[in-house]
């Protein structure tokens, strides 16, 4: 998932400079006004300094408006874990130690990071398999355990935990 940076959305202000406006209200995701700031020089470019104090309001609201968009198309797929396979019973596996709940795994993973895993430190953590991985986010989500959110910084998908 993209995600809008206030600096990519000053950038864009900034050409009005060049007789260019309202770009940073397409990039905003609001079609209309940019269509508007374009045909009338940003309102006359009273709109343009006003959008200097608004640019990062624009841009936090379509952050959340993505965030919205992805958990909705995510939730679409489906939060259902996968059934394990059953396989006959062999010597080494009766001896073998019992596997810990991959929920139990997940929530003390979460703990150790601060509240907050990526899908690779989940992987780690818990030695699943992508599928399965994804399959305990999911369920993770789904119980409240979990939120999404995105980085700061990198923009990169983060499940942050209530510990």
């Amino acid at each position: 998932m993209a995600r809008a940076k206030t600096e990519t959305a000053y950038l864009l202000w900034a050409l009005c400079l060049f007789g260019v406006c309202g770009l940073h209200r397409f990039y905003a995701g609001q079609t209309v006004w940019g269509i508007v700031y374009l045909c009338t020089f940003g309102l006359f470019g009273m709109g343009q300094l006003i959008d200097l104090v608004l640019v990062p309001g624009m841009v936090k609201a379509r952050n959340e408006q993505l965030r919205r968009k992805y958990l909705a198309e995510w939730g679409e797929e489906g939060l259902t874990m996968p059934v394990p396979i059953e396989r006959p019973l062999v010597v080494a596996q009766a001896i073998a130690q019992p596997q810990e709940d991959p929920m139990l795994l997940l929530l003390k993973a979460a703990h150790a990071n601060g509240g907050k895993l990526s899908k690779a430190q989940v992987a780690l953590h818990t030695g699943l398999s992508t599928e399965r991985v994804e399959a305990l986010l999911q369920a993770a989500l789904h119980s409240g355990y979990a939120d999404i959110t995105n980085d700061p910084e990198s923009g990169a998908v983060r499940y942050v935990f209530d510990l």
